[in-house]
């Protein structure tokens, strides 16, 4: 294994129903289940909104990269990012994820091309490539290659 640039410390009490902290103190989070969980669905946030932002926030700034690399103009770009959570059937769970990119300055080819390559860099998607289904879109509109399959976009 390469060697690690960065190590995220976090530590949870009480799962989804408790408090979250990082090791440094700068993210301090309550927890509740959403009703739609059988929760209360109380104040706090829950891991499925902590991951939807972590995804965002990576894929973006791999997007970013890709459009400097490109003299592409991503300013005032956005990602909305949705992170569903499903019953597998034989008592687990799994994720999905959609990733929507909205890029004012871009063509929608030039868009659905950064967003192809983003998804090559992010380590968000290296994690999950093979294990969920994450699809992409530009304003909506598929970017035209299934991502939760092996195959790679290019």
């Amino acid at each position: 294994m390469d060697r690690v640039l960065y190590t995220a410390e976090a530590v949870v009490e009480g799962g989804r129903a408790g408090h979250g902290r990082s090791s440094d103190g700068r993210l301090e989070v309550p927890l509740s289940v959403p009703k739609e969980l059988g929760g209360d669905g109380g104040p706090g946030t829950n891991p499925e909104q902590l991951f939807a932002v972590g995804y965002a926030a990576c894929f973006e700034s791999a997007l970013l990269g890709v459009a400097r690399g490109r003299n592409m103009d991503a300013s005032d770009a956005r990602i909305t990012s949705r992170v569903g959570l499903s019953p597998t059937g034989h008592g687990g769970f799994t994720l999905s994820v959609s990733l929507d990119l909205h890029a004012p300055h871009l063509s929608a080819d030039d868009a659905m091309e950064l967003m192809s390559r983003a998804h090559e860099r992010c380590p968000y998607s290296n994690a999950t490539r093979g294990n969920i289904d994450v699809q992409l879109t530009v304003d909506g509109a598929a970017v035209g290659v299934k991502t939760g399959e092996t195959s790679s976009a290019s």
